[in-house]
């Protein structure tokens, strides 16, 4: 039985996760700001490394060695860029794009002593076209597809493989809030008719592929962006 942390696994497409890959009969951990209704949860703010690296100890020291791993924190944030702060611009990176860093390089110790690793990095069809008023959003998302064919490339003779997942439409506690402050161009609904599927994704779409990912079967996919997104973008 292989040990899985998911981070951002307290709602949403993380959550979604972390109890698909429970399922399917792995160890789960959590790392999350808020607390998870479902197996073991550790309070840890990924761009933090001392508290990322924490929680990883605390992880192998209940459930073992770690060797999948789930990049699904993250943030998203609505402002034109000439008004964007740069605050407001790094605190965006370093969610999306620095907690990926600091979250494998803590676990990939272990998955080069097991020769065995699974990394799937959450990112954004966003990365496809673009998105206006989401500039530091985009640009950090499409960063993690960078570092996802780099990493690919260079942990693959280790035995680990490293791919992301950009999400499409899905309807998650993230979307039906930027919809109540209509930053969506249109209602969901609007969305919908513009999707080749003719419906909103769900988190469990993208568990599902994620599930596949991190399996044995998918030893030999790797530094992939596999989009789930209903036809949206192929």
């Amino acid at each position: 039985m292989r040990t899985a942390v998911v981070t951002g696994g307290a709602s949403g497409i993380g959550r979604a996760i972390a109890r698909r890959l429970a399922a399917d009969g792995m160890r789960v951990a959590v790392l999350d700001l808020a607390p998870a209704e479902d197996g073991l949860t550790l309070t840890a703010d990924v761009t933090d490394r001392g508290q990322v690296d924490k929680a990883m100890d605390t992880v192998r020291e209940r459930l073992g060695p770690i060797q999948v791993l789930v990049n699904a924190a993250g943030r998203d944030g609505f402002t034109r860029f000439a008004d964007l702060d740069f605050r407001d611009w790094q605190r965006v990176l370093d969610i999306n794009l620095n907690g990926v860093f600091h979250c494998v390089q803590s676990v990939l110790a272990d998955m080069t002593e097991a020769r065995w690793g699974r990394i799937v990095n959450i990112s954004s069809s966003s990365t496809h076209s673009g998105q206006p008023f989401m500039a530091h959003y985009v640009a950090a998302k499409s960063a993690v597809n960078g570092l996802t064919k780099s990493l690919a490339l260079e942990l693959g003779p280790k035995g680990i493989t490293v791919n992301a997942i950009p999400p499409g439409f899905v309807d998650t506690p993230m979307l039906r809030t930027a919809e109540r402050n209509q930053r969506l161009g249109g209602t969901i609904e609007d969305h919908i008719a513009r999707t080749p599927v003719r419906r909103v994704g769900r988190p469990e779409d993208i568990a599902a592929a994620c599930a596949f990912l991190v399996g044995e079967e998918a030893g030999y996919v790797t530094g992939q962006i596999i989009g789930v997104n209903g036809g949206r973008n192929t």
